[in-house]
C-alpha cells in the first residue's frame, strides 16, 4: 500500500520511511529518522534522528521523538533512539536520545503502551509489553524489564531497576531497585509483597507464584536481612526461572532494592 502524507506534514529527504506508513498533519520528521512499515503518526508529531521507530506502532498527537538529552553534559554528540514494533505512544509522550556517557542509545522493546504525557529519559532501557500509565516518567540510565506496569504520576529516579512482571502503584517514588513479580507502592515507596493477581493473569502457575511468594516473605516478612534471604532463597527454591531470576535480580541490584 502507498504511503499517505498530509500535504502540512514536513518530512526530511534524509529521513527513511517504510511502506504503508501514514504521517498525519502537521507532523514534522527530520533527518537521520527510519520509520519501517505500517506506522502512523496521526497529527502534530515531531521526531528528530538519529532516531529508528519499529513496524506497526501508532503515535498520537504532540508526542516528542528523539530530541536531544536533557543532560547539561551533551554536547550534540551523534546518539539514538531505537523504538521497537506494535508501540502505542499517545499523546505529549517525551522520549529522548541516549548522552555519550550512558552508552549512546535510548531503547524501547515492542508491544508497549506510553499513556499520554509520560517521559522516557537519555539512556533508558524499556523491554516489552510494558504499560506506563498518564505521567509516568522514567530519569536517565533506568531499566524497565518485561510486562510492568506503571501507574499513573510514579517517578523513577536516575539509574534505577525495575524487574518484569512489577507493579508500581500510582504517584510513586521510585528511588532503589523495585523487584520483579512485586506491588511496589507510596511516595516513601514499600514492597508489599508477591503480585499475585497479576501474575495469575499472565499465566503463571500455582507453583509458580507459591514459590514467588514464600520467597517475598523470607525478603520483606522475616528478621533474616537482604543477603540472610538470599541466601535461604538459593537454598530452599533455586532451580525454577521465576526464581532464579529472582535471584539475579537482587544480586546485580547497584542501589539496593525497595523492601
Amino acid at each position: 500500500m502507498l504511503n499517505h502524507h498530509h500535504h502540512t506534514a514536513i518530512i526530511s529527504p534524509k529521513a527513511e520511511l517504510g511502506a504503508n506508513v501514514s504521517v498525519g498533519p502537521y507532523s514534522i520528521i527530520g533527518d537521520q529518522v527510519t520509520i519501517h512499515d505500517d506506522v502512523e503518526l496521526v497529527s502534530h508529531v515531531v521526531i528528530e534522528g538519529p532516531c529508528e521507530i519499529g513496524a506497526g506502532t501508532k503515535i498520537l498527537p504532540f508526542a516528542s521523538l528523539g530530541q536531544s538529552p536533557q543532560d547539561l553534559k551533551y554536547k550534540g554528540e551523534d546518539t539514538r533512539l531505537v523504538i521497537g514494533q506494535r508501540n502505542v505512544i499517545r499523546e505529549y509522550v517525551t522520549m529522548n536520545r541516549g548522552t555519550v556517557g550512558g552508552g549512546g542509545l535510548t531503547s524501547v522493546g515492542d508491544d508497549n503502551l506510553f499513556m499520554a504525557q509520560t517521559h522516557i529519559a537519555h539512556d533508558c532501557i524499556v523491554g516489552s509489553r510494558n504499560v506506563f500509565a498518564n505521567l509516568a516518567s522514567l530519569a536517565g540510565h533506568v531499566s524497565v524489564e518485561d510486562d510492568a506496569i506503571l501507574g499513573a504520576f510514579v517517578g523513577v529516579h536516575q539509574f534505577c531497576h525495575i524487574g518484569s512482571h512489577a507493579f508500581i502503584g500510582g504517584m510513586s517514588k521510585i528511588v532503589k531497585d523495585a523487584l520483579p513479580y512485586a506491588r511496589t507502592d507510596g511516595t516513601e515507596a514499600k514492597c508489599y509483597g508477591a503480585n499475585t493477581i497479576g501474575l495469575r493473569r499472565k499465566g503463571f502457575s500455582n507453583e509458580a507464584i507459591r514459590r514467588i511468594q514464600q520467597a517475598f516473605t523470607w525478603l520483606l516478612n522475616s528478621k533474616l536481612n537482604t543477603t540472610q534471604a538470599l541466601e535461604l532463597i538459593k537454598a530452599e527454591l533455586a532451580g525454577s526461572p521465576e526464581i532464579d531470576y529472582l535471584i539475579a535480580f537482587i544480586e546485580k541490584s547497584e542501589r539496593g532494592i525497595t523492601k
